[in-house]
């Protein structure tokens, strides 16, 4: 019930206010792909040390 409450409440100012400052799209897509992006290169940065890691030791 106070959860249709909170929604009902929400719509009614999304309607009186259509610009509140909400996140838009385009800024959720980028920070996904940035950090989609800097996951993958830690892991292959782990995955190339821990391949590697035998070989790293001499030098």
């Amino acid at each position: 019930m106070r959860l249709s409450t909170r929604l009902q409440e929400s719509l009614e100012e999304a309607t009186r206010r259509p610009d509140r400052g909400d996140i838009s799209t385009t800024t959720v897509i980028i920070w996904v792909a940035a950090v989609t992006g800097a996951v993958l290169i830690a892991g292959t940065i782990a995955v190339v040390i821990a391949k590697y890691n035998g070989k790293l030791n001499g030098l």
